[in-house]
This record gives C-alpha cells, structure tokens and sequence, in this order.
C-alpha cells in the first residue's frame, strides 16, 4: 500500500511503532515519590525568671507545711565528725615541730638493767660516746638518796636551773640502785629517765648516760645540758664606792 492510499482512507498513525503497545504489557507506572523536607525545630530561648518561677510552683505544688508543734519531729544536725587519723598525724608532726623549735626534741633512749643512755635525735654520736666514756668532767652533783620521787623531782628541777645559770655543762645526778626499794628496782632511775626528756628539763637536757665506776656506775648517771641562750644581765659596779 502506498503513502497516498493511507492518507486516502484517514489512517494517521506513524509508519513505524514499535512501543505502541507497551504500555498493555508493563501496566501503569508508579506515581512519583514525594520527598518530605523537615522543618527545623524552632530555637528555644533562655528561661526567664518567669519561667523559673513557674518551675518552682509546680515542683511545691501539693506540698503541705509541717504544723509549728511538730516541727520538733525534724532530725537534728549531724554530730560533727571526729578528727580522721590523718589529721591526728598531720597535729602531732605540728606538735613535734613546735617542740624542735622551743628546744624539746625526741630523745633516743636505751636502758637495760645495769645501764641507761639517752640523747636528743639529731645529736652528734661523738658526743655520746665521749660523756659514755667519762670524758666530761662534771662540775655538780645531786645526791638523791633517801628521796621520794615526789621529793626528788623539785630536788633535780631546782638543781639542773641553777647548773645553767652558773654555766655549768654537765652535772652527776646520784639516783642509787634501789636495794631498799621493796622490789629491788631503782625507782628513781626510771623517773629520772622520764623527768630528763620531757616538760621543763627536756628542754634543757642533751644526753645523759649511766656514770662510769668510779663515779657511782649505775647508780648514777651523767647529765650534759644545753648552753644558756639566754642573754646575760650586764654587771654593774659603783666606782668609787667607799667599803
């Protein structure tokens, strides 16, 4: 068939075609999906003191007041803590300090039965050892034999004062060996031991040590004292003065 005889008999379809039917064999399409954008959250201001209040009377909202002649049920304050352990040491290194900085310092002490030495911590061994072997000539002695120790402690306190004054170094303290005492134990010596490295006479005391035999042995002990430090009255003398 020609191309005048189709224009003749009204067909007006395309000469070629090859998709016309496609659309019987795949059915219809999909409608498009249609994407949703999100609003962006609108930007929350600052609470205002408005706001604030308003959380306040909502949060006490139902609370009841506790009737004046109950308020006596309320729990009292917690007792304060006792001191940690810690601040026990951190007071007693403080206490120690303080004694280093008035002249009382921890004593090293060993005492067996026939001797008994002690010296401040820090002291020079030589010079120990030097009031061990005698070496101190003493230039005072106490004798405290028949005493109490209520009695012979004023005794010796009132003894190593005047030492000082009179500039004197180092001093014999005669305590005995207690073979009168009813258990056979040199009292005094304990207590001497206790009186030398504490309270007024620990800060005065350097080292003392059991006596050698010919100064009494044990039942004596050497006792070096601290250098006077404090300053010296000045000496006055009337010129002229008629006797």
């Amino acid at each position: 068939m020609s191309r005048d005889d189709d224009e003749e008999s009204g067909d007006s379809r395309p000469f070629n075609a090859p998709f016309r039917d496609l659309g019987k064999l795949v059915g219809p399409l999909p409608s498009p999906v249609r994407r949703v954008v999100p609003k962006p959250a609108a930007t929350r201001s600052s609470p205002s003191a408005g706001d604030d209040l308003g959380l306040f009377e909502a949060a006490v909202r139902g609370v009841v007041p506790i009737p004046a002649n109950e308020r006596r049920r309320v729990a009292p304050a917690r007792p304060v803590a006792a001191p940690s352990a810690v601040r026990r040491e951190d007071d007693a290194a403080l206490a120690e300090l303080a004694d280093l900085v008035a002249g009382v310092a921890a004593f090293d002490i060993s005492d067996t039965e026939e001797h008994i030495e002690g010296s401040v911590v820090g002291l020079d061994p030589r010079i120990l050892r030097r009031l061990r072997a005698g070496e101190f000539a003493y230039q005072g002695h106490l004798d405290l034999h028949g005493m109490t120790a209520d009695e012979a402690k004023p005794a010796v306190q009132e003894f190593i004062f005047r030492s000082m004054v009179a500039s004197h170094r180092c001093v014999l303290l005669v305590h005995g060996r207690g073979r009168n005492s009813p258990d056979q134990r040199p009292i005094l010596k304990d207590r001497l031991t206790e009186w030398l490295t504490h309270g007024e006479l620990g800060r005065r005391v350097l080292a003392f040590t059991t006596a050698r035999p010919y100064d009494g042995g044990s039942g004596a002990m050497y006792v070096l004292l601290r250098r006077d430090r404090r300053p010296k009255r000045p000496f006055r003398t009337l010129v002229g003065a008629k006797s």
